[in-house]
């Protein structure tokens, strides 16, 4: 039986999660790329070269960032910021995902998460979670794994995520940056960027592609 591997789905309406099917999370210094162990230098060319070739390369900061406000976090915030403008990529703040009673707004409380909001809506390709809580980014890399082909990487201040397609661990503010330089090593390289400029994508009403 070959190996599984944490790809871009659609790949079925309830997807299995990574780790059932043997999917282990990296150990420090290592992260995973398709849940295959590897270096972690080997991680950030490879991350670099899919923001890149994406059309809808797409950064999802969360709470741990946006709303957990100290030093750490704006540190953290102004190189999200920095590795957005470098690819250059969207920023689609990840939203209050508190449940709120008695009536909750599913487009408000679950979006960028559920794959026929954000995802669809916005046809991204390549998306990076960020400072999001690990037990709601579990949740939402395999529903986004299940229903859409979006590419899904986690760089997780943890042990990392089984369920997205390439998963960083331990990140900081250091990790942040060696990403960024490897999306500028490349561009020096002649890489450039596939991502469809904003203002010449169709938007309705809504703020959504058309």
């Amino acid at each position: 039986m070959s190996q599984y591997q944490v790809k871009p789905g659609p790949e079925a309406f309830l997807p299995p999660s990574a780790a059932s099917m043997g999917i282990v999370l990296p150990d420090p210094g290592e992260c995973h790329i398709e849940g295959r162990i590897a270096p972690e230098e080997e991680g950030y060319e490879y991350a670099a070269r899919k923001l890149l070739g994406a059309k809808v390369p797409t950064l999802f900061p969360g709470p741990l960032v946006l709303w957990k406000w100290n030093e750490k976090a704006a540190k953290k915030a102004a190189a999200i910021r920095a590795l957005s403008e470098a690819i250059p990529a969207r920023l689609i703040p990840m939203a209050d995902y508190r449940p709120k009673y008695p009536k909750i707004d599913p487009e408000a409380e679950i979006n960028p998460n559920h794959p026929n909001l954000t995802i669809w809506h916005n046809k991204i390709d390549v998306c990076i979670f960020i400072g999001v809580h690990c037990h709601q980014a579990n949740l939402a890399l395999k529903i986004i794994r299940g229903g859409t082909d979006c590419f899904t990487m986690a760089m997780c201040a943890q042990a990392g995520h089984e369920d997205a397609c390439l998963s960083f661990r331990d990140i900081g503010v250091e990790s942040i940056m060696k990403l960024m330089d490897a999306v500028n090593k490349l561009k020096k390289e002649g890489v450039k960027s596939q991502a469809v400029p904003f203002k010449q994508i169709s938007m309705n009403r809504k703020g959504r592609v058309d």
